[in-house]
């Protein structure tokens, strides 16, 4: 075993289903076994987690996984170096559309039912007819300007040839999704789960598509540290990277994700029902309360895929959320350092951790033997 510099923690998260890693860490004593004392904080927004990590207030975070790379270039906000050592979980949003747009699609498409995932050209009758009749214009949410929510809904649009001129994009925190939908000040939202499922369950939502139908096996939600606490505390990052991964390998049993999903139901963490948090971990996608739902077996992934372990910060999955930002026009007049997915994306840490996993492994098998 390694011995941490600091064994305190208080580390930020926010309400979703992704943040399951974190919470099963926790509660099912992986942070303990790693010698870390870890306090976990429930933060509403993503901009308020993010700014508590900068001032030091939360030693690490889950984060969207463009995240790192916003903070280290300072877009939004001050330049501070994020690194992350750990993908936490692949796919896990979802797109959902107020049950008022729902119906406006079948009018203006003359459709008794639309077929899903749904096709992003049904929205172009609704956005001619809204223009014709001086109407607003559609407005969707996204969680954060630098997320894979936004991304994905903006490859989803144009897809149609739908522009962003057409509609209007604005930031929710998730928490609040929900609401926003029912009260109409959003025609349809990107989220993470359980928000999706609960405006299903309410009856005041079509879950149209996920975002693995747009994006399959997306880097979604990683670990966020500043690099300043690494250098600091490098055996404490070793650890608590440990406890995590053994979290998500965890997560990979099926009936590990029904109790996960009642220690996620908890007040303290999502206060949500376990019928709305369960279907997105056994690969079911709710769709609306007058269908049935989709299968999709890869919805929440936390340590494998198709392609092998997927919590390793591989540098091209830096390059490829670097890409997705230039697409969306992020990056303009921004110097952006040749060696800026490097700094931020730490495999070299992975690595260290992964064989620190393997000694303890072969210490167990020697003292059980």
């Amino acid at each position: 075993m390694i011995e941490p510099e600091q064994t305190d923690l208080t580390l930020g998260f926010i309400p979703l289903t992704d943040s399951a890693p974190l919470i099963v860490a926790k509660e099912m004593g992986f942070f303990s076994q790693w010698g870390l004392d870890v306090k976990l904080q429930k933060q509403n927004s993503w901009a308020t987690l993010r700014d508590k990590l900068h001032a030091g207030l939360l030693d690490a975070t889950q984060m969207l996984a463009p995240m790192p790379l916003a903070s280290s270039l300072g877009l939004g906000c001050a330049k501070v170096q994020v690194i992350t050592p750990l993908v936490l979980s692949l796919n896990g949003n979802a797109i959902t559309l107020s049950e008022k747009l729902h119906q406006e699609i079948l009018l203006e498409n003359n459709l008794a039912h639309i077929t899903l995932p749904l096709a992003a050209y049904l929205l172009q009758n609704v956005i001619e007819v809204r223009k014709k009749q001086n109407r607003p214009k559609l407005r969707f949410a996204s969680v954060f300007p630098y997320s894979c929510h936004y991304y994905q809904l903006r490859d989803w649009l144009t897809s149609a040839e739908i522009s962003e001129d057409d509609l209007d994009i604005v930031v929710v925190p998730p928490v609040n999704m929900v609401a926003f939908l029912q009260s109409g000040e959003v025609d349809g939202c990107c989220v993470a789960g359980p928000w999706n499922a609960k405006a299903v369950r309410a009856g005041i939502g079509l879950t149209a598509l996920t975002s693995f139908d747009i994006w399959q096996d997306s880097p979604e939600k990683v670990l966020g540290i500043l690099a300043s606490f690494q250098l600091a505390n490098p055996n404490t990052v070793i650890a608590l990277t440990a406890a995590l991964k053994q979290a998500c390998i965890w997560l990979e049993s099926i009936p590990n994700r029904f109790e996960a999903a009642r220690l996620l139901s908890s007040d303290q963490y999502l206060d949500a029902a376990i019928d709305v948090i369960a279907p997105s971990l056994i690969g079911s996608c709710l769709t609306h309360i007058s269908m049935p739902p989709r299968a999709i077996p890869s919805y929440n992934q936390f340590s494998k895929s198709s392609h092998g372990s997927i919590n390793v910060p591989e540098y091209i999955r830096g390059e490829w959320l670097l890409s997705q930002m230039s697409n969306a026009g992020q990056l303009k007049n921004i110097e952006v350092p040749a060696d800026l997915v490097s700094q931020a994306f730490r495999p070299d840490i992975y690595q260290q951790m992964r064989l620190k996993l393997e000694d303890q492994a072969v210490q167990f098998f020697r003292r059980s033997g």
